[in-house]
């Protein structure tokens, strides 16, 4: 049990280190400020997903209009509008929830737990959604400009670049968005130089711009009626609705921000909005002063920076054309980043509540949400198999999805100012900010939802509406068995009114019962002061009458999204730990009995209980652990899924240590 061959770590493990990285200490208050990213960062991170939309957005707007290319200058201003609205919503939002959640978080405080559960499914297909069709995007960019006889791989390095993301972000947001941030910082300064350069070299052109669209405005008309003119702008306004897609992502992602959380999220929200609307609205500029047309087998930036570059002497404008390209591929795989920081988090938050099963909100040794992440990253694999990374149909999924988060969440905001309007004075200025906000993600989830329903809209609906069934199965399933743990629960009430009765008798005379050393030992794992305890604690005495003397209580403290958030919850778990020992502790003293506590922290109960049985063993030597398992009258795949059977995987541990444990099971009733 202590060889050296015990303590040297397995290749397994070896391997885990070398590419995810060596376990973090929780305790480590400097942890919170190394896994906390400031504005720029997070503008990096979470702002990439939002600007890789500048690759195809504009594009999808502009081509709408058809033969007026003049009126994309009112799309354009109008999309920028909407830019600005729907991120001073999401300002509003991270300034009532802190603590972060989103649209999730919002929908289900301001307007009902369904409905938040409802804005929670259709965000976690969009953010799977983000990884797909972000890769597929960067990949069809990347075969673009390769070899045609390459093309026949481009699956699988799409398939590639989700798990290199996946293992990318198991090591650490901090550490993955260092790894992207020279491919951000090069996009964004050749689309600046672009933008920049084509309005500097067109100043001359601007009064015959203005000429040019006062006459498509007046053309238009004669052609369209004014009710054809509006239902054209309308139009190309909805189609370009993946413009949007991201904004969310910083209030979602609130908790990796750096303290004060709320002013790095404001000040995150404002690079976003602005970037993001400089780039759409100077592209729109750029095709319009350009002149771009759409080519087969190119992308409209594609054309406008060979237009650009047309004139450049030698190799310059055809190295420049690469460049950016290239960035454009590259920010798009960035861009899937935000769906492997948005995406978990929204599960745990989820799991928190009882929708999804609870080890969606663990915490792996490297303190990342690593079944979400890996489940996020299988989701995006299996999707991008599925539509054979068809960026056509994953274009039409992606951005449904996104407007049901963007209503709910303005829908609960408008709805929250309307309800405190008696206590905040300046209540009319923000319901009129989520007000405009909530109409127009309506229009835009209307619109799209309507043009493209039978283009693979229905899709994306048939998923989030059978995810959401799966949530109501699962937070039924936890109901169900909330209510059959009543009769546990009892144990508890009775317990804590042992212990609360001879309170008053902590300073009499009466010694405390003493270690026996002579007398066998009983090691309880236990997850808290509750009926599963007090239950096996109980059994155990009734099975073994007078036969234990001394009772050891090893208490686990996880680390999870919950309460992982900073130095306060920390100290907060470590005091919740301590409080369920002394409870233990005290209602055996009254019986007569020793007892003791011990306690650990981390983010896995089986490698911490394993290393306390060892240092336990050495104290108490003839002792034999004892750990309770909830039966259920009907069991099934679907809840064995559902429920942590943590015990048996210690058992096989302590079995292959030669340490001594029972597992009694704890009969639950219907």
């Amino acid at each position: 049990m202590d060889s050296d061959t015990d303590s040297q770590p397995s290749f397994f493990q070896r391997a885990k280190k070398f590419i995810i990285g060596g376990a973090l200490n929780p305790f480590d208050k400097s942890v919170f400020h190394n896994l906390s990213l400031i504005a720029f960062f997070a503008w990096v991170g979470l702002g990439a997903d939002g600007l890789s939309s500048a690759c195809y957005g504009p594009e999808e707007a502009f081509l709408a209009l058809h033969a007026h290319p003049y009126l994309a200058i009112f799309v354009a201003l109008a999309s920028a509008v909407t830019i600005f609205v729907i991120s001073a919503g999401y300002s509003q939002i991270i300034e009532l929830f802190p603590s972060g959640g989103g649209g999730y978080v919002v929908a289900s405080k301001l307007l009902s737990p369904t409905l938040g559960m409802v804005s929670g499914c259709a965000l976690l297909v969009d953010y799977a959604l983000t990884i797909t069709l972000s890769i597929a995007s960067g990949a069809d960019a990347l075969f673009s400009i390769l070899p045609p006889e390459l093309h026949y791989i481009k699956m699988e390095v799409a398939i590639a670049g989700v798990i290199f993301l996946t293992l990318l972000n198991l090591r650490g947001v901090k550490e993955s968005i260092a790894v992207l941030l020279p491919v951000f910082l090069v996009f964004v300064a050749t689309h600046i130089f672009v933008i920049v350069y084509t309005l500097a070299t067109h100043v001359v052109n601007f009064p015959e711009v203005a000429s040019a669209t006062l006459t498509d405005l007046q053309r238009a008309p004669d052609e369209l009626g004014y009710m054809g003119v509006l239902i054209l702008l309308l139009r190309a306004y909805s189609m370009g609705a993946g413009t949007y897609t991201g904004i969310e992502a910083v209030s979602n992602g609130l908790p990796m921000l750096r303290e004060p959380r709320v002013q790095t999220g404001k000040r995150t929200m404002t690079y976003m909005s602005f970037s993001l609307a400089f780039t759409v609205v100077g592209l729109m500029f750029a095709y319009i002063l350009y002149g771009v047309q759409h080519t087969a087998g190119k992308t409209l930036n594609a054309v406008l920076f060979e237009s650009i570059t047309s004139s450049w002497s030698g190799n310059s404008g055809y190295i420049f054309v690469l460049v950016t390209l290239l960035s454009e591929a590259a920010i798009l795989f960035v861009a899937a980043q935000t769906g492997f920081l948005g995406g978990p988090r929204v599960l745990s938050n989820m799991s928190l509540d009882k929708w999804f099963p609870s080890r969606f909100a663990m915490l792996s040794d490297r303190l990342v949400s690593k079944n979400g992440v890996v489940l996020m990253g299988a989701g995006a694999a299996a999707t991008m198999i599925l539509s054979g990374a068809s960026v056509k149909y994953l274009v039409v999924l992606y951005a449904i999805n996104v407007f049901i988060t963007f209503v709910l969440a303005q829908l609960g905001m408008v709805r929250h100012w309307w309800n405190v309007r008696a206590k905040q004075n300046d209540w009319k200025k923000k319901i009129l900010v989520a007000g405009t906000g909530l109409f127009l993600c309506t229009f835009i989830l209307a619109s799209v939802t309507f043009l493209k329903f039978f283009d693979g809209g229905w899709i994306t609906v048939l998923v989030t509406g059978s995810l959401v069934i799966v949530m109501v199965l699962i937070k039924r399933h936890y109901e169900k068995t909330a209510k059959m743990l009543t009769r546990l629960d009892a144990l508890v009430v009775s317990a804590a009114e042992i212990s609360s009765s001879n309170a008053a008798e902590e300073n009499d005379t009466t010694e405390k019962p003493v270690y026996d050393r002579k007398g066998k030992t009983a090691v309880f794992l236990v997850n808290g002061f509750n009926g599963l305890g007090l239950h096996t604690l109980l059994s155990v005495m009734k099975l073994f009458p007078h036969f234990y003397k001394n009772f050891i209580f090893v208490r686990v403290g996880i680390f999870d999204s919950g309460n992982f958030k900073g130095v306060e919850e920390v100290e907060s778990l470590r005091r919740q730990v301590q409080s369920d020992l002394d409870r233990y502790i005290n209602f055996m003293n009254k019986h007569g009995l020793f007892a003791d506590g011990v306690s650990a922290f981390g983010t896995d109960v089986v490698e911490e209980v394993s290393t306390l049985a060892s240092e336990l063993l050495k104290k108490y030597p003839n002792a034999v652990f004892f750990g309770g398992q909830l039966v259920f009258p009907d069991s099934s795949w679907f809840s064995r899924w559902l429920h942590n059977y943590t015990i048996f995987s210690m058992q096989r541990r302590f079995y292959y240590q030669g340490i001594p444990i029972v597992v009694l099971p704890v009969r639950v009733n219907s």
